[in-house]
């Protein structure tokens, strides 16, 4: 019964927030809440030495503690704090009108052709995404390249599935959250028998994200026609009084450091990024408007960015803490194990790997890899089938290509907050995408013996 109200808890909440009939916080706290409560009516406790006894109203009771615990709210507190930095750190910076000399700069590389925009876009998250974290490259690629594309007329939507893309597909990489997860899990070497063999395949899953990043320029630039980029010269819109009362040109130079530190920082320094994004923002905000005034004010214009940000996000964590917290989580990866005939253990690979990036909707990489994947490469091994190929395959696709879709990764929330985009009109335009590029990669794998059946 868990199982099954784990699974109806995710698809009433993907139906609800994809068709927008109800916002992503709402949808993440009251489904959760409600399929919590029913939950509350199987979960079997032993008070005082009496075994299989139901207690609801203990359980309903302990409901609290499951969305304020571990696996709650305290699972994104940090990151919520790094949400409200960095949106404030970034605001001032945009007020600052830092990125206005930046967007000209890549407009006279790129132009305005939309096709070269995403070509860029893709190669610039594969470049940040090498440090593994889709935060630090959301962070880092999508405040700047917000305007440009509001200026030549792209979709925001195109920003975020180019970069969830790109970023996906290089989460495969060694160091990557769930590759570490999956080599620890079935007790292998991450490198030499894990990644390696599927190299190739992550190589043309890359090269498959710039072609796919190109068409979907190209289809942006079918949309935008052709008069609307004929300019050769890209020019920024004017400047609005206000606008200009808060630009602070002199200080273009200084703020371009102050990002570059943040970046290091984020990336060396071993620090937090919530603590990284605390230290900055009062930096760029003694620098930038030290007047309280003037950084009052500026903090109001940014709060409402930062609280639609963190409500979706604490929403998320009441979540994942109700889904752990009942046990829905364990008994619906129970349940996909048990379903699976044993006729088709020869065939476990490929079929890990057809569901591997849909998964990510369904498991966060902690359960998935820790719990789904040791059961599914042991039946594997009982056909003669290497654990370690089940695991190759799941790379290729759970928490990897599908962790910036998933509404259980905090990042997700941040990349659609930064772009501004609906979670729903993402999902729904970047998961075939990402499906895609995981079955290719599937399909290579198996093509060039890196996974084998």
């Amino acid at each position: 019964m868990l199982a099954a109200l784990g699974f109806i808890t995710v698809i009433a909440m993907l139906i609800l927030i994809m068709t927008k009939k109800a916002s992503p916080a709402v949808a993440l706290i009251i489904v959760p809440l409600i399929t919590g409560i029913i939950a509350c009516a199987f979960i079997v406790t032993d008070p005082e030495g009496a075994p299989g006894v139901v207690n609801f109203a203990a359980n309903v009771k302990s409901l609290g503690g499951m969305i304020a615990g571990d696996d709650g709210l305290l699972s994104v507190a940090a990151t919520g704090v790094m949400f409200i930095f960095s949106i404030l750190f970034f605001g001032i910076l945009t007020d600052a009108g830092t990125f206005r000399p930046i967007i000209g700069g890549i407009t006279k590389l790129v132009g305005t052709n939309p096709i070269l925009i995403a070509i860029g876009t893709s190669i610039l998250a594969m470049i940040v995404h090498l440090d593994g974290s889709g935060a630090v490259t959301f962070l880092i690629c999508v405040p700047p390249l917000v305007p440009l594309y509001d200026a030549v007329g792209m979709k925001r939507t195109t920003l975020a599935t180019i970069v969830a893309m790109s970023a996906g597909t290089m989460n495969i990489l060694p160091w990557g959250g769930p590759t570490i997860r999956a080599a620890t899990a079935l007790n292998v070497d991450v490198v030499s028998e894990l990644f390696m063999p599927v190299l190739p395949a992550v190589l043309v899953g890359l090269a498959l994200d710039v072609v796919l990043s190109a068409l979907l320029g190209a289809r942006e630039k079918a949309r935008l026609g052709t008069v609307k980029l004929t300019s050769a010269e890209f020019k920024m819109a004017e400047l609005t009084e206000e606008e200009k009362k808060l630009a602070r040109p002199h200080l273009f130079w200084v703020n371009i450091i102050l990002i570059i530190a943040a970046i290091v920082t984020l990336l060396f320094s071993g620090f937090a990024p919530a603590v990284v994004f605390m230290i900055f923002y009062v930096l760029a905000t003694v620098i930038n408007y030290p007047k309280v005034a003037d950084t009052k004010a500026r903090v109001d214009a940014n709060a409402k960015s930062a609280i639609m940000m963190c409500s979706v996000l604490f929403a998320a964590g009441a979540f994942c803490g109700i889904m752990t917290g009942t046990g829905m989580i364990t008994e619906m990866a129970n349940t996909l194990v048990s379903i699976i005939p044993h006729s088709l253990g020869k065939f476990f690979p490929v079929i890990v790997g057809i569901i591997g990036m849909p998964a990510s909707l369904l498991f966060d990489p902690d359960s998935f890899y820790y719990g789904v994947l040791p059961v599914l490469a042991q039946t594997a091994e009982g056909f003669g089938v290497a654990g370690v190929n089940v695991g190759q395959a799941a790379i290729l696709g759970q928490m990897t290509v599908g962790f910036p879709v998933s509404p259980l990764t905090p990042s997700t929330f941040l990349l659609v907050g930064l772009a501004g985009v609906d979670l729903g009109e993402h999902q729904k335009k970047t998961i075939p995408i990402l499906w895609l590029v995981s079955l290719v990669m599937l399909v290579v794998a198996v093509l060039t013996g890196g996974i084998t059946i």
